[in-house]
This record gives structure tokens, C-alpha cells and sequence, in this order.
């Protein structure tokens, strides 16, 4: 898709994705796999143009968390491991069984409900057990009390050798606190391997993100499992590299007096004559409100800001400054440009979230165009 005619648009940088995914495989310890997180389509880069890149580099794993994503994974041709990320309902397990998912158990009702499906022919696939591992309290089981023990010897009553991972996830990659998370979850695991018949030689332990891969932290683990890196979130000193641009268009250019209001609400007077720009590019498109005041793009490489609260479809910059600045001009939101540009730590300012956030948002709100 040409982005010509279109107001808004993500261009994705798919030689930047295979270079990230390049370099975050060279940052593996030895022995350890890797399993590439495609969630939130890819964290809105595209499931269809991101599985391609995966399976050019030899990736068997991927990580999903919709029965969308699975299918969507499987469509566009990948044929190896492909996990869920977290728990699912009992309708989800039974709609991700075409796409031969690997899904997480952490309660008996669950683990019941597999047996069944195991029993019946209809289950093919592997289970994970969930720990918390004093993680995120998420739906991860927890091993620290009675209870979450008894449960323990439950699920791996109802499903024996079909369990054949174990995972947690961490909370925090500070290095103290990982390693004390890295502890615990390897005490738990060696009380799941000593109170089952599981073998350790026939299990993926599994724990550990981008965050974990690039913490310079040793911790145990057979495999990582990578969202972030990918898509150029993290480490840029390390050579990653953003893999998405954030573009609009100058649609109108107008003069206005001092005193002018900017907006709605009238909350921002002019305090000079000023050339505004309106760009076609709102909240419904993720230029979110709080960036009001705070916000600035890149036109014709240099940094302008963003006057006036945000509408559903529209942004004003003020261009004073720029007289060379036309009608119908690329306006950068994040990314693009070689003097100015969004930077990622600029983006999560103005923002106020992480990159993950915004990409994803992005990338499903805005049409995206290759490159």
C-alpha cells in the first residue's frame, strides 16, 4: 500500500526486524532457544510479514497470546512450537486446537478440562505448567503456599508426561531482584521434578524476556522469550534499532494574529502572529490527549511543536518558524528523519507509556506500509 493518499500511516522497516532478531539470536547464552514474541500482531508490525522474517533465521518458537494470532501465525506458513503466553478459557483452548497450541495450566478446573481433550483424541499438543515464582501474581501458580502445592499435584495427576514446559515470567530485570526470582522459580522447578514422574531432560523450563537477554544477569533458563528486542524497543547503544515510523501529512497552513485561541477549549492563546499547520492526525489515530502542551514532529527534518489540545483527527504545529513548510509535507510522530526525529525515549516523554504501548497502539489503528 502506497501511503500517498492516506492521512496517517505506520511505515515498517522489515529489514530492521531481521536485523534486531539477528542480533538479539548472537546475544543467546549457549544451549539457550529462543521464541519469538509475535502478541498484539506482532506488536502491531504484522503477524503475515513478521513470521516470514522468523522463519528466514531458523526461530521454531513463537509466542502468541490470541486464538487470532495462532491462526494467523499458522496462515502465514510458520510449522514450529507456537505458545501461549498466558492462561486461557476453557472455549480458547478448544478454539486453539487446530493451530496446535501449547497453552499454560496453573488451576485443576483447567487441567481437568485438558485431560478430557487429551482423553478424547482432540489435544495433541504440550502443556505448560505456570509458576509465579514470586513474579507478577498474574496466573502463574503459586508454589509457596499448601494449597498452591496440593493444586501442583493435581494438575500433574490429571496430565502426567503431557506436561512438557515450565515457565514463569519476571517481574523486574534489576539484577537483584531477578536473581532472586531466577532463584526461586529454579527451587520450584526442582519441587515440581521431585514431586512427579517428570523428567528434567523432557521439559522446556522456560522464564525470561528482552529485558532478561539484555540484563547481563546469568539466569537458568532453556529458552527466552523476546517480544521488545525485536522491534527495536530496547538497547539502541547495543545496535537495535526502531523498526516503525509514525507519519502524517500537512493538510492546511494558515496565519493567525496574537491572541488567537488554538484548539478546543480555547485553553491556548498565541503570543505572537503565528503560521499553524494542521496535520491530519488525532486520537483516534493514538496521538493521544495527555500529549497536549508537552508534544513536538519532525517536519522537513526539524522539530516543531504541537499547539493547542489534541482532536479526534487533527493536530496544530506551529510552523512560524518553518516558512519553507508546504501543504501536503510527511510530518514525523516518531521515528523518520536523519537531523530530527522522534526518538523512542522522546516518544514515551510526550506519551507518557513505554514503546511497546505506543507500537502496538499505532499499529492497529493506523494503516501500515512496507518497506
Amino acid at each position: 500500500m502506497s501511503s500517498s493518499a492516506l492521512p496517517s500511516w505506520c511505515k515498517i522497516h522489515l529489514d530492521r526486524i531481521s536485523s534486531n532478531l539477528a542480533r538479539a539470536l548472537d546475544l543467546l547464552p549457549s544451549g539457550s532457544a529462543f521464541c519469538a514474541v509475535l502478541k498484539a500482531d506482532a506488536y502491531g508490525h504484522g503477524i503475515d510479514r513478521v513470521v516470514p522474517l522468523v522463519r528466514e533465521q531458523n526461530v521454531s518458537t513463537v509466542g502468541i497470546t490470541s486464538n487470532h494470532e495462532a491462526y494467523a501465525v499458522r496462515k502465514a506458513g510458520f510449522e514450529g512450537r507456537v505458545i501461549r503466553l498466558r492462561a486461557a478459557t476453557q472455549d480458547e483452548v478448544e478454539g486453539a486446537l487446530e493451530s496446535c497450541v501449547e497453552e499454560q495450566v496453573a488451576c485443576r478446573d483447567t487441567a481437568r478440562h485438558m485431560r478430557a481433550l487429551l482423553d478424547t483424541g482432540r489435544l495433541k499438543a504440550p502443556v505448560h505448567l505456570s509458576l509465579n515464582a514470586g513474579g507478577m501474581a498474574r496466573d502463574g501458580l503459586e508454589l509457596g503456599s499448601d494449597v498452591g502445592k496440593d493444586t501442583s499435584r493435581a494438575v500433574l495427576a490429571s496430565l502426567g508426561q503431557n506436561v512438557r514446559g515450565i515457565c514463569s515470567h519476571y517481574p523486574s530485570n534489576e539484577p537483584t531482584d531477578l536473581q532472586r526470582n531466577a532463584a526461586l522459580f529454579q527451587e520450584q522447578v526442582d519441587w515440581v521434578l521431585k514431586n512427579s514422574d517428570l523428567s528434567r531432560s523432557d521439559v522446556l523450563v522456560h522464564a525470561g524476556s528482552s529485558l532478561t537477554l539484555v540484563s547481563e544477569t546469568k539466569v537458568e533458563t532453556d529458552m527466552y522469550r523476546c517480544g521488545a528486542i525485536l522491534y527495536g524497543i530496547l538497547k539502541p547503544e547495543w545496535g537495535f534499532v526502531p523498526t516503525m515510523d509514525l507519519e502524517a501529512r500537512v493538510v492546511s497552513l494558515q496565519d493567525y494574529p496574537s491572541g488567537a485561541s488554538v484548539g478546543y477549549d480555547c485553553e491556548t492563546q498565541l503570543t505572537r502572529g503565528s503560521r499553524l499547520a494542521c496535520v491530519s492526525i488525532g486520537y483516534q489515530n493514538g496521538f493521544r490527549r495527555y500529549a497536549v502542551g508537552r508534544s513536538q514532529v519532525a517536519i522537513r527534518d526539524r522539530l516543531v511543536p504541537v499547539v493547542g489540545k489534541v482532536s479526534m483527527n487533527a493536530i496544530i504545529a506551529d510552523v512560524t518558524d518553518s516558512p519553507d513548510v508546504q501543504v501536503g509535507d510527511t510530518v514525523g510522530v516518531f521515528g523518520g528523519g536523519n537531523v530530527a526525529s522522534i526518538t523512542p525515549a522522546t516518544a514515551e516523554r510526550q506519551f507518557a507509556t513505554i514503546m511497546a504501548d505506543l507500537c502496538t497502539d499505532w499499529g492497529m489503528r493506523n494503516p501500515r506500509v512496507y518497506t
